[in-house]
């Protein structure tokens, strides 16, 4: 082994928390060197979150073009130029990319692209993206390795080719029947936006509703709304078999309550779950242990079960948000310099791209049972709220839960119009420890969607009503 260039901090992946650690350490005058295989900048600027928004509203121009006599306004034919759209999207990612190379040249942080593997404890070899190698060491490793799509075992899915959400965002034309594996966060919003381009959309889900992890309620609500814009949807619907190639011609055979059946498309798109990237990068030798699933095992710090390495974002476990991985690089930060800072109790907010948006902050009904929570419940429809009217855009609904003995926040689910922005009000008043009541009291701006709090809370919250929510 050749004499390893040694470094103060060495990040393995440049995904959200790692550039943040990267860019820092280097202005404080350490040296730091990052190893990035493919994606500067990590998933999110690249091909996940920010893409996908991207994609996401070029789709909602084109449903509210189509809408165009509702609002009194009368343009040609509108049709859809996946090029173009394409075009969009990628001109504003080579846009953030130029931001997160200048970054790295004025923070002083070297950004390496290669494939790193650990040689030795703290030491990971680098295969170059332009040939050759290097042996970088750390005196602080950090993990932050992202994770990909996962691909079921189902016979005949790999040979498909199926696409995932990297090639799903690079499609240069509309297919015209997408196949979706999988009714949770990533499929949803994906098949939406597809459909308003013009494909026709089935989404094959193995649970019995979509959006395992929320409220019943709020599931109905998206799959109704799925439903209006021609949206197939089978739930409890189990995959045994896949036939043809995806760009071509696709068969899936599915099992159901209701009796075998064969669903036949043009392309498949699987969305069905997360794996962490940490095999065959030679963590063992690094004296780092996974869990079960795959995932760096952490204790509430971000520390490893190797001596001065840590791991951040997904690979951690950690909540599947680049918001989180923000927050991870925070936790490393602030203890680096003295503080003892945790990941325990964060109050984690959540928003579904879909439209309407879903938004949640804090428990749902579904949670509070489960952890046998006694509470009461707000609720209201958008409809209530008089700026979705002036929108046009009253599908859905807000709801609260406030503790049984008290007044005290215990969690929101905004389903509607702007709901990524509005549970952020929400999450302010729950971190301040502010009762239900200070929201309702509050004089909001007139019509706004924020102005909808004081509706919910306008009345007591009362018991839950008996039944699944």
């Amino acid at each position: 082994m050749s004499t390893p260039e040694h470094y103060d901090f060495l990040i393995l992946g440049s995904g959200e928390a790692g550039k943040y650690l990267a860019w820092t350490m280097a202005r404080a005058g350490h040296r730091v060197a990052v190893i990035e295989r493919r994606w500067v900048g990590g998933s999110c600027p690249n091909i996940a979150c920010l893409p996908s928004k991207n994609v996401i509203y070029s789709a909602h121009v084109a449903a509210l073009a189509r809408r165009g006599k509702e609002f009194g306004v009368t343009p040609g034919p509108a049709g859809v130029d996946m090029t173009a759209v394409r075009a969009r999207k990628r001109k504003m990612v080579d846009e953030l990319i130029a931001i997160h190379r200048h970054n790295y040249a004025s923070s002083g942080a070297e950004l390496v692209m290669g494939t790193g593997s650990f040689i030795a404890p703290k030491t990971i070899e680098v295969r170059l993206q332009d040939g050759g190698t290097r042996v970088l060491s750390g005196e602080l490793v950090y993990l932050n390795l992202g994770t990909q799509a996962a691909i079921p075992d189902i016979p005949g899915l790999r040979e498909a080719a199926p696409l995932t959400h990297i090639e799903a965002l690079e499609l240069d034309h509309v297919p015209e029947h997408l196949i979706v594996l999988g009714g949770g966060y990533i499929g949803l919003e994906f098949a939406q936006p597809m459909c308003r381009f013009g494909s026709r959309v089935t989404v094959l889900e193995r649970g019995p509703q979509l959006a395992s992890r929320e409220d019943h309620d709020v599931a109905q609500a998206l799959l109704h709304r799925f439903a209006d814009e021609g949206i197939e949807v089978a739930l409890n619907a189990q995959p045994i078999k896949v036939e043809g190639r995806s760009g071509e011609r696709v068969r899936v055979h599915l099992h159901t309550a209701k009796g075998d059946r064969v669903i036949e498309g043009s392309d498949i798109l699987v969305a069905a779950g997360r794996t962490p990237n940490t095999h065959d990068i030679g963590l063992d030798v690094a004296g780092v242990d996974l869990d079960a699933r795959g995932y760096v095992q952490v204790d509430d710090h971000l520390e490893t079960s190797a001596p001065g390495v840590w791991a951040m974002g997904d690979c951690a476990g950690s909540p599947q948000f680049t918001h989180v991985a923000f927050d991870d690089f925070r936790v490393v930060r602030d203890n680096l310099a003295g503080g003892r800072r945790s990941t325990r109790n964060r109050l984690v907010p959540y928003c579904m791209f879909t439209d309407p948006e879903l938004g949640r902050i804090g428990l749902n009904e579904v949670a509070a049972q489960r952890d046998g929570i006694a509470y009461r419940v707000a609720r209201t429809p958008m409809a209530a709220v008089l700026r979705t009217r002036t929108m046009s855009e009253t599908g859905g609904f807000l709801k609260a839960l406030i503790a049984a003995d008290s007044d005290r926040l215990l969690g929101f689910t905004a389903l509607g119009a702007a709901a990524g922005e509005l549970i952020a009000v929400v999450q302010t008043a729950m971190l301040a420890g502010l009762p239900y009541t200070a929201l309702r009291d509050t004089i909001f701006t007139h019509p706004t969607i924020a102005e909808g709090l004081t509706v919910l809370f306008a009345n007591p919250p009362v018991a839950p009503e008996a039944g699944p929510h």
